[in-house]
C-alpha cells in the first residue's frame, strides 16, 4: 500500500510541474505578436520587458500580467525543487528563448540586446 501511495504522490507532483511549465509557455505565446514587432523583449532572468518607450503605456498591463504568472510559476517550481527562484527563472529563460519566434529580442545579463 505504501508503494501505491508513493506512486500517486510522485504522479501528482509530476502533473503539477507539467502544469506550471505549460502555463509559463502559454503566457509566453501571448507575447509572440509584440515580440515579432520588436516592442517586447525577453530578459535573461525569464521575465518580459517592454523595449519601446512609446509602447510602454499600452503594453504595461500585458507585461505585468505575464510576468506575474511567470513569477508564480517560478516560485512554485523553486519551492518544489528547493532552489532559488532566480535559478528557475534563468532555466525558463532558456526555454523561452528556444520557443520564441524568430526576431525576438533578448536582453542578456550583461545589458546587451541580441536578436534571435
Amino acid at each position: 500500500m505504501l508503494r501505491r501511495s508513493r506512486f500517486f504522490s510522485v504522479c501528482a507532483a509530476a502533473l503539477l510541474v507539467l502544469a506550471s511549465v505549460t502555463a509559463a509557455l502559454a503566457q509566453s505565446q501571448i507575447l509572440d505578436g509584440p515580440r515579432r514587432a520588436g516592442t517586447i523583449g525577453e530578459r535573461y532572468d525569464g521575465y518580459a520587458v517592454v523595449r519601446s518607450q512609446a509602447e510602454s503605456v499600452t503594453l504595461a498591463p500585458l507585461i505585468g500580467s505575464v510576468n506575474a504568472e511567470r513569477r508564480k510559476v517560478y516560485a512554485e517550481r523553486a519551492h518544489a525543487e528547493n532552489v532559488p527562484v532566480e535559478q528557475v527563472g534563468r532555466v525558463y529563460a532558456a526555454e523561452i528563448f528556444r520557443n520564441a519566434p524568430a526576431g525576438t529580442w533578448f536582453l542578456r545579463d550583461d545589458g546587451q540586446w541580441t536578436r534571435k
